[in-house]
């Protein structure tokens, strides 16, 4: 996303809120203002794959929703809108990515300030520097571990009284990742420094976790998230990683895709080099967080192992 993409998201956010404050005044009289919702906490996540995480963690006990959800559009073109202010300004709980992802929401909460508001900000909870240049955090094997610890803490610090029983839901999150991190641990071992073909890193986090060698040029990533124009150089270097048969697997932004996206895919394609479409939003048909994070590492283990490519999970 380019820092003007930021700056007018930002504004228009902030205009969405002044939209929004008469709506949310009139939430105080059906009780929805105090972040709760016949006694359950009301949380939003900026992503889905953050709400489905504190689904799992507060369990009966919230009621979530997330503002980017649909796996088939490009989150990069999201626009904030007063309901979304509406949402986020009436949440007790609210986790946003950081990094320059969703703004929108900073903006949002900067604008309708409430003290007893719980916010994870991911970036800040991470201890990341505003120019860590892969905001794709999710993909993060350290991620999630981190996110379920502070949203126990935080739904305990709002209902005390279920405090044991976000603690163990919280353990049980923690359980249900170990076979995407078995998984990852077992492809390293298996198939060492396999060379890979992004086209944006998204899923960087996770193929650094498998122990491949990611041989796209860092700088034509960033060019095609930021939706700028790769230098000629990165497009040639990326190019000749398929014809001359240089990687074992190409993966490519399936929400993503333009004249480029498609040049490269032709190009894997004649050199038989299997190809994955990884997900920046977490898909909806059947999956949680963690059934998701192992699915993109069953497609990793299938293309290396026998040259399956999987576009659509």
């Amino acid at each position: 996303m380019t820092k003007l993409d930021m700056a007018m998201r930002a504004a228009a956010a902030l205009a969405i809120v002044g939209l929004a404050a008469g709506a949310l005044a009139a939430c105080s009289s059906n009780g929805t203002s105090g972040g709760s919702s016949g006694g359950k906490i009301v949380a939003v996540g900026a992503e889905n794959e953050y709400a489905d995480v504190i689904s799992q963690i507060g369990g009966q006990y919230v009621t979530v929703s997330a503002i980017m959800s649909d796996p088939n559009t490009d989150p990069h073109t999201f626009e904030s809108s007063a309901s979304v202010s509406k949402q986020v300004q009436a949440a007790s709980l609210v986790v946003q990515n950081g990094l320059g992802y969703d703004d929108f929401m900073s903006t949002i909460l900067e604008a309708a300030p409430n003290a007893s508001r719980k916010v994870v900000n991911v970036q800040k909870l991470r201890s990341l520097p505003d120019d860590t240049p892969n905001p794709h955090l999710w993909y993060d094997p350290a991620t999630m571990p981190v996110v379920a610890n502070a949203l126990a803490d935080d739904l305990s610090a709002l209902q005390p009284d279920h405090a044991s029983y976000f603690r163990k839901n919280e353990q049980t999150f923690l359980d249900a990742l170990k076979p995407w991190t078995d998984a990852l641990a077992s492809f390293k071992r298996q198939y060492p420094n396999v060379p890979v073909a992004v086209t944006e890193p998204v899923a960087d986090y996770l193929l650094d976790a498998a122990g491949t060698q990611d041989k796209t040029p860092m700088s034509m990533q960033t060019a095609v998230m930021n939706g700028t124009d790769p230098t000629p150089q990165d497009i040639a270097t990326q190019t000749s990683l398929f014809t001359g048969k240089q990687v074992k697997v190409f993966l490519y932004n399936q929400q993503v895709t333009d004249e480029l996206t498609t040049k490269f895919l032709a190009a894997a394609h004649a050199a038989n080099i299997p190809v994955i479409g990884v997900y920046e939003t977490m898909p909806t048909d059947g999956y949680n967080y963690q059934k998701w994070m192992s699915a993109e590492v069953q497609a990793l283990q299938k293309a290396v192992a026998d040259g399956t490519s999987t576009q659509k999970l």
